[in-house]
């Protein structure tokens, strides 16, 4: 019998996914080597280009590629099961909260095919059990409904109890022997590996050997999953550890281990996410009501532990940037692409350039919804990704929940994400717009400063979060793109470096938006979003947006403590369709400020408007998602909340430009869609902070994009350069 597979996890069931798919290291120093992962059933030649430039690093051919299967589906494993022990009685309990029934789910289980004994939700949403035969008990577990399940035998008769009462009863005869078959919660084995996974909740699971009495049975009801068990029981496991992947048995003996991550922080069957109050001051651990949920998802996929297939030494005099694996193919007699995009920081010892452009690789996670996609050349990507490659594959991101309807908590950061990719746009092709706003959009700034002489480096969202101190040194860092998710260690990381001194380049818009925080070996990225109409997860309820690496408030970084306007003085305001009817141009409010004047006169007069390419078409600046001061947000919010009081503008900011438009809506401090009355959508703003460090904000996603054909744009650009100490190479 199988105990694991080459990647180092138990035996499991896996998938293979047709097509070229891979995956590098996120994010290197120059000198390192690029180690691509890749899975592929076609030949094919890699080239590595440095993307802004389009300069070649390396290449190679692949005459015979390899397919890696993936092991999607999360569950709890106890090695050696119960060590061979032979049962005449037996009782199996646990409460769960289903979410699917279209295949049968492992709760508890102790078996291999038809050998052994479980507890299981059938194909149909009843319970099912294994005990010497397999048995259906026409009790119902609703989708999303927390039920107590309890499994009693006494060598002779088998019970079923749901909720504590009674279900029904079948002769059974004869000992069980499991073996040294695995233990699984949320999951059971065939032919050796680890099957019919759960999509659902699970809470307090215990196995004893002997049969539990009817009282004792309703006695572990009504307590709700807050208790373990009073009369020992050979095996508990309250699932109470926080964020490790560890679990523990009350028992002592059977220790076991998270497989595919799961999610924590769920609460258990006492607990109501959804009357925890919005903006009270609810703390998860202070609640002895809460409890301890697991849940498990048949597609939760988190690192597709792939082999490293190919290994590309990136010279250590390389330019730090964007770099690309371009993957070459023909596929049912087309030639295809497929792009591998990871970033290249200066070598070890190298002295920093003046600017660090700090790339929006947490948002580019969080749309990565199809990482297994279909390979095509359609550029084209929705918030839902693309066609699937394999209809098990996991599709799940910020803006697409798992496949049974569990709300998305977390995107693994070891899996192929082509919605990163150099060519990705978010702009049908009917609208002749070709806008973008992951890696696409933010090339354009990179590939101007690099053509107006200016030296910069670059970083990862996820380098910031792991290092705040690698801002020391520099003078500028410039956030670029639709720079949305940002972790607390990241937020704080920037006003200590404006706080010192430092100057900061916005050119992004909905800029510090949704919380983020990672697992301890950077497989997974957290985000918990509430407010379906923002862009939260249905089925998100207020008492799950708290992380299980700290157990603190997530969803809306204003809420968390970390609102955006302290650190850079404005904050999103909305977001609009993808059209260029919804794109527009800055107008000047304030024409004598130094930075449209010196030391290059723009050229712009007091209502004059600038951001677009000459003629006034595309690139536009405006459009898409977009931030204002706080008084703007002020003045559509009509509701109150003493937890929160509504801002107003941060002392010393200087409003530059604003966009107006106002047939449009605009989202209030909470989250709400109100008129937009006012009409300013989108706002360029100059600010000396009091509390030290000068911010350059453009207020808009598109800010790089109109960079690269607007004139004016470019001279604003240079005169904020140049006030902020930056030189220009010779």
């Amino acid at each position: 019998m199988p105990k694991e597979n080459s990647t180092g996890i138990p035996a499991h069931e896996e998938i293979l996914v047709p097509g070229v798919h891979a995956y590098a290291q996120r994010s290197l120093r120059a000198g390192d080597s690029a180690e691509f992962r890749v899975s592929s059933d076609t030949p094919f030649d890699l080239t590595v280009v440095r993307t802004a430039s389009g300069d070649e690093v390396a290449s190679l051919q692949e005459r015979e590629p390899e397919v890696q299967p993936i092991h999607p589906g999360s569950y709890v494993h106890i090695e050696g099961g119960f060590g061979g022990r032979q049962f005449e009685e037996l009782s199996v309990e646990c409460w769960v909260r289903r979410w699917s029934s279209e295949e049968r789910q492992g709760l508890v289980t102790a078996c291999d095919g038809d050998q052994g004994f479980g507890l299981f939700v059938s194909r149909r949403g009843w319970i099912e059990f294994l005990l010497g035969s397999r048995r259906v008990a026409h009790a119902p577990l609703p989708i999303r409904k927390w039920r107590h399940v309890a499994l009693v035998w006494n060598g002779k008769i088998a019970e079923i109890f749901l909720d504590g009462a009674f279900q029904g009863s079948w002769r059974q005869v004869g000992s069980i022997d499991p073996g040294t078959t695995p233990i699984r919660l949320g999951a059971s084995g065939a032919d050796g590996r680890a099957s019919e996974f759960l999509d659902g909740d699970i809470a307090m699971p215990a196995v004893y050997d002997r049969a539990l009495s009817a009282a004792e049975v309703q006695a572990r009801y009504e307590a709700k999953g807050l208790a373990a068990p009073s009369r020992s029981a050979i095996a508990c496991w309250p699932l109470d550890e926080g964020s490790t992947h560890r679990v523990r048995d009350m028992s002592g003996t059977h220790h076991g281990a998270i497989v595919n991550r799961g999610t924590r922080m769920i609460g258990g069957p006492s607990f109501e996410a959804d009357r925890v109050p919005r903006y009270g001051d609810y703390d998860p651990v202070m609640d002895s009501e809460r409890g301890h949920g697991l849940r498990l998802a048949s597609d939760d996929l988190y690192d597709c532990r792939w082999d490293a297939t190919h290994s590309i030494r990136i010279p250590a005099d390389s330019k730090p940037g964007v770099y690309t694996g371009r993957f070459a193919f023909r596929r049912g007699g087309r030639r295809l692409r497929y792009d591998v995009t990871f970033l290249v920081r200066r070598r070890q010892g190298r002295a920093k350039a003046p600017i660090l452009m700090l790339c929006s690789t947490n948002t580019w996670q969080a749309y990565s919804a199809t990482p297994f996609a279909v390979n095509s050349l359609e550029p084209f990507w929705e918030t839902n990704g693309q066609e699937n490659a394999h209809e098990r594959a996991p599709a799940y991101c910020c803006y697409r929940n798992h496949a049974s309807g569990q709300p998305t908590y977390a995107i693994g950061m070891k899996l192929p994400w082509p919605v990163a990719g150099p060519e990705v746009v978010f702009s049908r092709n009917t609208e002749n717009l070709h806008y973008s706003h992951l890696m696409r959009g933010e090339i354009f700034a990179h590939r101007w400063l690099e053509e107006n002489g200016y030296a910069y480096d670059v970083a990862s969202d996820h380098d910031l979060h792991r290092d705040p101190s690698q801002l020391e040194g520099y003078r500028v860092l410039v956030i670029n793109g639709h720079s949305e998710y940002w972790s607390a260690e990241a937020y704080h990381a920037v006003d200590a470096f404006l706080r010192s001194g430092g100057a900061v380049v916005v050119m992004s818009g909905n800029t510090m938006f949704w919380r983020v925080s990672f697992d301890e070996d950077g497989t997974a990225m957290e985000c918990r979003k509430h407010g379906v109409d923002i862009g939260g997860r249905l089925g998100a309820d207020v008492g799950e947006i708290y992380h299980s690496h700290d157990g603190r408030r997530g969803s809306l970084m204003r809420f968390c403590g970390l609102p955006a306007w302290e650190v850079l003085g404005l904050e999103c305001i909305g977001w609009w369709p993808i059209d260029t009817e919804h794109f527009g141009t800055y107008e000047v409010v304030t024409e004598d400020h130094f930075l449209f004047q010196a030391p290059e006169p723009v050229g712009l007069r007091q209502g004059e408007t600038f951001g677009s390419a000459p003629g006034g078409g595309p690139p536009l600046v405006g459009g898409h998602e977009s931030d204002v001061r706080p008084s703007l947000i002020r003045a559509i919010t009509r509701q109150r909340q003493d937890s929160f009081p509504v801002p107003g503008d941060p002392p010393g900011i200087v409003p530059l430009a604003q966009i107006v438009d106002k047939r449009r809506r605009g989202i209030d401090y909470f989250g709400k869609w109100e008129p937009l009355e006012h009409g300013v959508y989108a706002e360029m703003t100059y600010w000396e902070r009091p509390q030290g460090g000068k911010v350059f904000h453009t207020g808009c996603i598109a800010g790089g994009w109109a960079l690269s054909a607007d004139p004016k744009m470019q001279a604003l650009m240079r005169n904020a350069l140049h006030h902020f100490g930056v030189p220009r190479e010779a």
